[in-house]
């Protein structure tokens, strides 16, 4: 072997430091900053479907990470439960409760420091939290693949079954209340306009209801 093939060869084998990233680590640093400046954007702007809109595009971009991160399993539940799935449920809430499609201007809350404040002690508390829990694992190489169906399905099934069910169980709750304060709503908006009560059962707040 040439010295000019033998230099090749060690710097291919040679692990890449901080100071040259993969083109995998560019892109998954890239994307994260589109995630994060999207997320910004979901809890800032004024517009509620705009923000659900935006959501889409941090939930995607979670997704595109996780396919970075060779868990492609993962990444396509992130696609299919998220993406499809609740991002669907909150554009059918915004429609069942008649949201404004412009900007409102009730939609934002004078407790923005109160806010900021919690959302960062939150994030502090679940790096802790991940970093106390991951310090001393070590990662079998040579087992099947952290994102793969077989190690993803036994731990959610085995493990985090009673947590997924109870997730299903108040997401279904949140959609039935929400169609319960948007019927409540039109019957008082129809009372409001006849000047009489509504009466549960009612003709007014069938009406109303309508």
């Amino acid at each position: 072997m040439s010295p000019a093939a033998a230099l090749a060869t060690t710097a291919a084998a040679a692990p890449h430091g901080f100071l040259s990233p993969t083109g995998v680590e560019i892109a998954f640093l890239l994307v994260g900053l589109v995630t994060f400046g999207a997320a910004l954007v979901t809890v800032t702007t004024r517009q509620l479907v705009h923000a659900a809109l935006w959501l889409v595009v941090t939930l995607g971009g979670l997704a595109v990470e996780y396919l970075l991160l060779t868990a492609e399993f993962i990444a396509w539940m992130q696609v299919l439960i998220y993406v499809g799935s609740v991002v669907v449920l909150l554009l059918f809430g915004l429609m069942l409760t008649k949201a404004p499609i412009g900007r409102s201007p009730d939609a934002d809350s004078a407790n923005r420091w109160a806010a900021l404040g919690v959302a960062v002690a939150a994030a502090a508390a679940l790096v802790w939290v991940v970093v106390d829990a991951f310090r001393t694992t070590w990662i079998d190489l040579g087992g099947a693949p952290s994102g793969s169906t077989k190690v993803t399905g036994a731990s959610l099934f085995q493990n985090w079954v009673l947590p997924f069910e109870a997730l299903s169980v108040l997401l279904l709750a949140a959609l039935v209340g929400a169609i319960v304060l948007s019927r409540k709503a039109k019957a008082d908006a129809a009372a409001a306009t006849t000047g009489t009560p509504a009466v549960p059962g009612s003709r007014s707040e069938k009406e109303g209801v309508r």
